[in-house]
């Protein structure tokens, strides 16, 4: 508690970024728009990590999110200035890769702003030490251990806390850089720091990790995606990212700078929330395992909401693991069907595809076909007659196999259609589509005594 008459301490972060392929604008946006601490980007998903660990299986200078190298340039005057630091989960499967192309893009100035990069989450150079140590590492729906496709296993990441990135932070680095982490560690970490809470702290700890949720998916909170009267959010060609301002009791307000385009309140925060959390008296982390329920909002207006009464309770001593298989190949094929009766011509072809495919023998695992225009979306539930009358639509094709020579030789069924099918055809894409292997998702969960983080400081 703050001494009486004197306003809280506050420390603002803002969420610069919620996806690789963001905004590439919105981390100077934020940096130049008012008052900010630190700025949390995150670049992270599951299917992401895959892609980054391919890129690196060609070439070990890459697996990293390469957006992060024009992001720092773009807010380093902030960063000499010292009065900005920047964490990032961009260091994706290759953090020493990552820092090593930040520092070369700062140059000389790389040892005054100084880098610290967070590893030990990829668990690829010990999983045989950990599947013969009796870490079964088994598909959290499913309860297939991993042990039988360890041959297809492409990448395996444990999700770190917040703990580590708030080391490195206490090195002077002004730019930390991760592996994986939980997404809310961006956040969670410079308040640790800032604050100095300890482990046990664990209500303010779910506070700082829910704050990290909200703004985890950068505009999403502040009126991106979002459902919640949609057309009247102001200017979403500008929209202001999220930043949350905390004090150390943990309570914090959502906010974006004066100004900016979108719309913060209680809506659009409350979509947030409740986005991926799954159980929403029970969302684990590797910090603390928050407690959704407990929280309260109040929309102060002018685009700030406010949040208090968070808790939290002890991690499980779990680590969630997402790890991905090969897992067989695909391809999928469009065409558009211009009117009169376009859902019937998309139809029709759909139906000489599968009579060629079948007259080949061939059988695919899945095959997926939907007619976009006419309540594809919405399957049965758009009734039989969606689409009856439109104008135009799209017929999509796709196949999987663990067969890639089976999945070739549909992609050469799509193209002859434009001569040999239905009429009006007016422009098809993938016609040869491109055969490509699949990764599946598997989570898994792996005792945090297994897993040691790592902190160094680069430049």
């Amino acid at each position: 508690m703050g001494s009486p008459g004197v306003a809280p301490r506050v420390v603002r972060v803002g969420g610069g970024s919620g996806m690789w392929g963001d905004d590439p604008e919105a981390p100077r946006r934020l940096a130049e728009g008012g008052p900010l601490d630190y700025l949390a980007l995150d670049y992270l998903a599951e299917v992401t990590m895959s892609v980054l660990q391919r890129q690196r299986a060609k070439d070990p200078a890459l697996g990293y999110a390469r957006d992060v190298v024009p992001a720092v340039l773009s807010v380093l005057p902030w960063l000499e200035r010292g009065t900005l630091r920047l964490l990032a989960n961009a260091g994706g499967v290759n953090p020493a890769a990552c820092a090593a192309a930040v520092c070369a893009a700062l140059g000389a100035k790389a040892g005054a702003v100084g880098v610290a990069i967070v590893s030990g989450d990829d668990l690829m150079p010990r999983m045989d030490a950990l599947l013969g140590a009796g870490h079964d590492l088994r598909h959290m729906e499913t309860g297939e251990p991993l042990a039988p496709v360890r041959d297809r296993l492409v990448s395996a990441n444990a999700y770190l806390g917040s703990a580590p990135l708030a080391d490195a932070l206490a090195t002077g680095a002004r730019v930390v850089l991760s592996g994986r982490c939980h997404d809310a560690a961006l956040v969670t970490a410079p308040l640790r720091y800032e604050f100095g809470w300890a482990v046990g702290d664990l209500d303010r700890l779910a506070a700082g990790t829910i704050a990290g949720h909200v703004i985890e998916c950068g505009a999403q909170a502040s009126g991106g995606n979002c459902l919640a009267d949609w057309q009247s959010i102001p200017r979403l060609e500008d929209i202001g990212y999220p930043i949350v301002e905390v004090q150390e009791s943990g309570e914090f307000v959502v906010t974006k700078h004066p100004g900016s385009g979108g719309r913060v309140d209680r809506r659009s925060v409350t979509e947030q929330l409740v986005y991926e959390i799954g159980d929403p008296t029970a969302y684990h982390t590797a910090d603390v395992v928050a407690d959704f329920t407990t929280l309260r909002l109040h929309d102060q207006g002018h685009d700030r909401v406010a949040i208090a009464g968070v808790r939290g309770r002890a991690p499980s001593g779990m680590l969630k693991v997402s790890a991905a298989i090969r897992d067989g190949f695909k391809a999928t094929s469009t065409l558009v069907y211009a009117w009169p009766d376009a859902r019937q011509k998309a139809e029709a072809a759909a139906r000489i595809v599968r009579a060629r495919l079948d007259r080949l023998g061939l059988r695919f695992e899945a095959m997926h076909v939907e007619v976009i225009g006419a309540g594809a979306v919405h399957g049965p539930l758009a009734g039989p007659d969606a689409g009856r009358d439109a104008p135009e639509v799209m017929l999509r094709i796709g196949v999987r196999d663990a067969n890639r020579a089976a999945v070739e030789r549909f992609t050469k069924e799509i193209a002859p259609l434009v001569l040999n099918g239905p009429p009006s055809v007016t422009g098809y894409f993938g016609a040869k589509a491109k055969v490509e292997e699949i990764l599946g998702y598997w989570p898994a969960l792996l005792s945090a005594d297994a897993v040691t983080p790592r902190v160094e400081r680069v430049a």
